[in-house]
């Protein structure tokens, strides 16, 4: 069985790819501005902006499941108009699609939300995710749509660089007090979409930590993981500096039911190793 993971040269891209690989699955991958790990993957360029470039790849791949993580932030083009170009080949050609969507589709005004919660985005990037749900299901309606929230792992992701470089002084800017997510681990979430994949299930589902934090207090747990000066960090409101939604928690327990993979809290998965 082939597995093409679409955006596998991103940070969750290159974990799939990772975990695929060495689930023994044969695994390509496609990039946009440059390939990732030559070595666990076969590569191959593409622009979901391009009409027929979707159908290039998935003639030359043959992939028996794809799972979509790109993004083009706020980026109609391949943020919203991309995955369903890649939902609709897969249904012409009957290929299992599992699509990676964002708890930025909420407003935030309901702070909790389950998997039928309905999308009421406040952001041009959240609109375009909320777009792209929509199409995807209608043109494919065996697909997934897995939402997640702040993915966190490795030390490589933007939110625990950024850290690193507030404690270190070596950047500016703060972590908000009022900005509440709810955390997953990459390594989980990887592992959770392989699963999900395999398991044949549609629609939505939620795939994030059971743990809701504000920016600040999840750095404040990766600065005692990684031996920083907590008391560096500045803290800031997110209402006094960028629009979107403030208190969004994905409440995960349905899809969570459901799958083997254990989806871990920040507070567990930030434990400094002993």
């Amino acid at each position: 069985m082939t597995t093409l993971i679409i955006g596998g040269s991103g940070f969750l891209g290159s974990e799939l790819v990772r975990q695929a690989a060495g689930a023994g699955h044969a695994t390509a991958a496609t990039y946009a501005t440059k390939p990732g790990d030559t070595s666990t993957a076969a590569w191959h360029h593409l622009d979901l902006r391009g009409p027929g470039l979707v159908d290039a790849v998935l003639a030359e791949v043959r992939p028996r499941v794809i799972i979509n993580v790109s993004s083009g932030a706020a980026d109609w083009g391949i943020t919203a108009q991309g995955p369903i170009r890649v939902a609709m080949a897969a249904a012409q050609h009957g290929i299992r699609l599992v699509h990676v969507s964002s708890d930025a589709v909420f407003s935030g005004s309901r702070v909790h939300y389950d998997e039928s919660s309905l999308p009421d985005p406040i952001t041009p990037y959240g609109a375009a995710k909320a777009a792209a749900e929509t199409g995807v299901l209608a043109v494919h309606p065996k697909a997934a749509v897995a939402r997640t929230s702040l993915i966190i792992g490795h030390g490589q992701s933007a939110h625990e660089k950024l850290v690193h470089e507030l404690a270190a002084g070596t950047c500016t800017g703060t972590l908000f007090t009022d900005d509440i997510r709810c955390p997953v681990h990459v390594a989980d979430l990887a592992a959770a979409l392989l699963e999900l994949a395999a398991s044949g299930a549609a629609g939505i589902h939620h795939l994030a930590g059971p743990d809701a934090l504000t920016r600040h207090e999840l750095g404040i747990l990766i600065a005692q993981r990684d031996g920083l000066d907590a008391s560096r960090l500045p803290t800031g409101l997110r209402a006094d500096t960028l629009p979107g939604a403030l208190d969004v928690r994905l409440d995960s327990t349905a899809t969570r039911q459901s799958l083997r993979t254990t989806l871990r809290g920040a507070r567990q998965f930030c434990i400094k190793p002993t």
